[in-house]
Order: structure tokens, then C-alpha cells, then sequence
């Protein structure tokens, strides 16, 4: 009865520990490995199924698991912590995600390949060097507000507030200097998002799953990338809804004694995703609202007696909907009102 028949790993950067069970579900297996001993260790196991949390480098050690013939399991972070007992340690957090994995309401993270993780590594550094550009864009608003120059908001406004600081004469040598610095950097920011918009695009072009999703209204190519490249197995949600509130776009729930009450949006998921459908969303309402030819009546009704960022998280709501739809069913998008394919019969 001494079989392994699973293995719980919680990793970290440099120490491995291990919790192993039998087929009676007794521990037999309790082991501190260093980084460098684990793939020898597991090279000289028979296949079993290994459990790990989806965090760090799990996916790398999953990939490296899977070569030696194991079935590698990895769980989100949060559904692990209910089986940690009492007090947190390694050995704790590895008996909590030996036990987690084998509930049969477990749910598991697909592992990602090193190509679908370089993807997102490029959707991830887009973000940041977005978010630098933003804040030099603020850096250089707010200390040229310093000297009384002001320009309007938006980085199209940036180049004419640099230009009338560099013909301000009464602005000091060391202000200029400073004002020098951030628009440079600025500029390096800039041109670095436009080349890493090219690479997002041609990715676009390449993905056939995002080709689909781009002629979703409001989601765009840069929604639709991140759509194929983040969801990499979009089977593993049972529903749209499942799948929008994987996104964090329904409201939460606390509910009691059988009243419901509804809260704000839970913000779970990927917030990248997540911002993007409603930007998105945010923006055809503004279309419709200036004329748009675009009609969906329960927009706007929905816009009618909503506010504006109600009905945009409702809109991104439905857009993650469709796009799951699209992605488990491998139609392509038909409008409202386009005309049905007619059925096949036999």
C-alpha cells in the first residue's frame, strides 16, 4: 500500500516540497528538494498525476513534467487555500494541494506552452510600457503646470505643450534640462509601444481564433489577441457566464435566507482582459450616442436608464459572452439581423 499514486509540489524559486499519498489516501511521501534535484527525482518515479499551484513558474515545471510521462494537474491559488490546515508552511501548503486535486469540483488550469506564454510575455510588456508612457505623458503635464503651462489632456496634446516649453524663456536651464530628459524618454516609450503594436498585430493576422474575434463590435485586433493568446482553452468554462465571471464582469453575490442582493463587478480574473472589453464597450457607446448607424435596441434602452459605465460593463459582459461562444464553437461573428445558414438536413 506504499504506491505513490499522487504527489502535491509547492514550489518556490529555490526549495521544492513534496506530499505524497497511497492509494489508501495515507501520507507516505513528505520531501524538501532543492531546484536542482526535482527533474531527477521525478525522472525516477513511475507516471503518476503531480498537483501544483498556478503561480511562478508552474507552467515550466508542468511542461518539464509532462516530458518524463507524469500528469501534471495545476490548480488557481485561491481554491488550494480551504485545504491548508491551521498554520501556513510548505508542508502545509503541499498536503493542501495533494488533497485539492483530487476533489471532484476541482477546477485546473490548462498548462501553457513556451510559445503561448511568450505571447503573453509580449501582451504583458505592451501593457507596461503603456502604462510608462502614461505616466511621463502626467510627469510632463504636471511640472510644466509648474511654470504656467498648461495643455489639454491626451498624448496627441504633448508635442505642442514640449514645444511651447522649449520657447518659454522664463522657465530656468535646469527645468529645461529636466523637461529634456522625460521627452526623450517619452519618445523611446512611444516608439517602443508602436513596435511592439506591430508584433501584437502580425500575431493578430496569424491566430485564426483572433481573425474571428476581431469582427466582434467594440473588441477590435488588440481585444482579439488577447483573447486567443490568454485563453488558451476556452472548453474549460461550462458556459459564457462561467466564463464572464472568470473575467470578473458579474456582480457579486451575497445572498441570504433567499434574499438576493447584488453588489459591484468582483474584478476577478485577468484584469488586462477585462479593462479592454470595457474600454471597448465604452467606446461604441459613445458612437451610438453620437449617431451611430449601428443599432441594438437593448443597448439603448439599456443606456437609456443606466448610467455610462453601468452600460458599458453590461456591453463588456456580452461581448465575453459571444467571444466564448465563438472560441468553443468555431463559427465566425454574425451581426444582428444577418441572415441564419440554413440547416443541413440529412
Amino acid at each position: 500500500m506504499d504506491k505513490l499514486i499522487r504527489i502535491g509540489m509547492d514550489t518556490s524559486k529555490s526549495v521544492f516540497q513534496l506530499h505524497g499519498v497511497n492509494e489508501a489516501e495515507q501520507p507516505v511521501l513528505r520531501k524538501k528538494l532543492r531546484r536542482n534535484q526535482v527533474l531527477a527525482f521525478f525522472a525516477g518515479l513511475p507516471p503518476l498525476k503531480v498537483g501544483m499551484e498556478a503561480c511562478g513558474a508552474a507552467h515550466y515545471w508542468a511542461r518539464e513534467l509532462r516530458a518524463l510521462g507524469h500528469e501534471v494537474l495545476l490548480m488557481p491559488a485561491q481554491h488550494v487555500k480551504p485545504y491548508v490546515q491551521r498554520s501556513k508552511s510548505d508542508a502545509a501548503d503541499a498536503d493542501a494541494t495533494c488533497e485539492a486535486m483530487n476533489r471532484p469540483r476541482m477546477r485546473f488550469v490548462a498548462v501553457k506552452s513556451a510559445d503561448q506564454q511568450a505571447a503573453q510575455m509580449l501582451a504583458k510588456l505592451r501593457a507596461q510600457f503603456i502604462d510608462r508612457r502614461t505616466q511621463l505623458s502626467n510627469s510632463i503635464h504636471g511640472f510644466a503646470a509648474e511654470f504656467g503651462l498648461i495643455a489639454p489632456k491626451g498624448l496627441s496634446r504633448l508635442g505642442d505643450l514640449l514645444a511651447d516649453i522649449r520657447a518659454d524663456a522664463t522657465i530656468p536651464d535646469m527645468a529645461r534640462d529636466m523637461f529634456e530628459t522625460l521627452a526623450r524618454d517619452y519618445a523611446h516609450i512611444s516608439a517602443e509601444v508602436a513596435l511592439l503594436d506591430g508584433k501584437l498585430l502580425a500575431l493578430h493576422r496569424q491566430n485564426e481564433v483572433s481573425r474571428r474575434l476581431a469582427a466582434i463590435p467594440a473588441v477590435g485586433p488588440v481585444g482579439a489577441t488577447l483573447l486567443a493568446i490568454k485563453v488558451t482553452d476556452a472548453h474549460g468554462f461550462k458556459s459564457g457566464r462561467d466564463f464572464a465571471a472568470w473575467l470578473g464582469l458579474t456582480p457579486k453575490n451575497h445572498s441570504t435566507a433567499g434574499k438576493n442582493r447584488l453588489g459591484v463587478i468582483t474584478r476577478a480574473g485577468d484584469e488586462m482582459l477585462r479593462s479592454v472589453l470595457v474600454a471597448g464597450a465604452t467606446a461604441l457607446i459613445q458612437h451610438m450616442r453620437r449617431g451611430s448607424n449601428r443599432v441594438w435596441p437593448w443597448l439603448q434602452a439599456l443606456i437609456a436608464r443606466k448610467a455610462p459605465k453601468l452600460a458599458a460593463v453590461a456591453l463588456a459582459n456580452k461581448l465575453a459572452r459571444i467571444a466564448w461562444k465563438l472560441m468553443v464553437s468555431g463559427e465566425q461573428y454574425r451581426p444582428l439581423g444577418a441572415t441564419q445558414p440554413a440547416p443541413v438536413l440529412p
